[in-house]
């Protein structure tokens, strides 16, 4: 079974990219995120077409998140049960909550698709959102593992944190004064490692980043972010045979600033599915 995520950075420009890549690489399901539309705007034509059913979560043109899977999608969950929200220049409990988690289950494993805040400044509001996020996202992870540790559970998506500084190729970011690198951020992105899950591809492709700015030529000149990551849970992380990050799918025309990262999982104990192997 093939599982991805890709930040697919608007799915009205790039379905026909996506469904492409799908069919050529024969996924099983795919987690996007920045689909930037609402689910009745969303080109699910040409994903049903190619076999695909769909979970869609997003409320504007900024933002939401997306499964497309070959198998039945069950148990979709719009958000994570303490998910904060953000208004600009706004604070308080009930703030709305934006377009940026949305969790399925496909043959017995549980899947999230993550839109991790982007923290904009340092000094910026939305750098506290981010971080509240990530904590309310642990701290939910970690009730859902001690719930049902047996369970294979990832969270994939776009992280927006660059944990290793052998992870940021990006002269613009500059430790101390830049997001995504740093300190705070890449605390709260190791909390995840603290209660139980695994980079499950770094083991596998230890090199390579997922994401390259559109401006300043930084994808010719390889000055990218390693910001797209699966974390799973042991029971989810043992079930991993193979992964891969698509740089290629940063090339050509009208392409995605991000890449898809993919992992080939083993069936889940139980899964009495007959269909042959596919070997990448």
């Amino acid at each position: 079974m093939r599982v991805a995520t890709w930040n697919v950075n608007s799915i009205r420009t790039r379905f026909g990219r996506v469904v492409d890549w799908l069919v050529r690489e024969d996924v099983d399901v795919l987690a996007m995120q920045e689909i930037k539309c609402k689910p009745e705007q969303f080109p699910a034509a040409a994903f049903e077409d190619a076999g695909y059913e769909l979970a869609i979560h997003g409320l504007n043109q900024w933002n939401g998140v997306a499964f497309a899977s070959r198998r039945p999608i069950e148990d979709v969950s719009i958000g994570f049960p303490d998910m904060p929200g953000f208004a600009k220049g706004e604070d308080g409990p009930d703030l709305p909550k934006e377009a940026r988690a949305l969790g399925v289950t496909v043959d017995g494993m549980r899947l999230w698709s993550l839109y991790v805040p982007n923290g904009r400044a340092l000094d910026d509001p939305h750098y506290e959102y981010k971080l509240d996020w990530l904590a309310a996202l642990a701290a939910d992870t970690q009730r859902w593992l001690a719930e049902n540790p047996a369970q294979p559970l990832a969270l994939m998506g776009d992280w927006n944190v660059a944990p290793l500084d052998s992870d940021v190729g990006d002269p613009s970011l500059i430790p101390g004064l830049s997001t995504h690198i740093s300190l705070r951020e890449r605390s709260a992105l190791a909390t995840f490692e603290a209660i139980g899950l695994r980079d499950v591809v770094r083991p596998l492709v230890p090199d390579g980043f997922t994401y390259w700015d559109y401006k300043q030529l930084r994808f010719p000149r390889n000055e990218g972010l390693r910001i797209d990551f699966i974390f799973g849970s042991a029971a989810f992380a043992d079930l991993v045979a193979g992964a891969s990050i698509h740089r290629n799918e940063r090339k050509g025309v009208a392409p995605s600033d991000h890449v898809p990262v993919l992992v080939d999982v083993d069936a889940p104990a139980g899964d009495d599915d007959d269909r042959p192997m596919i070997f990448g």
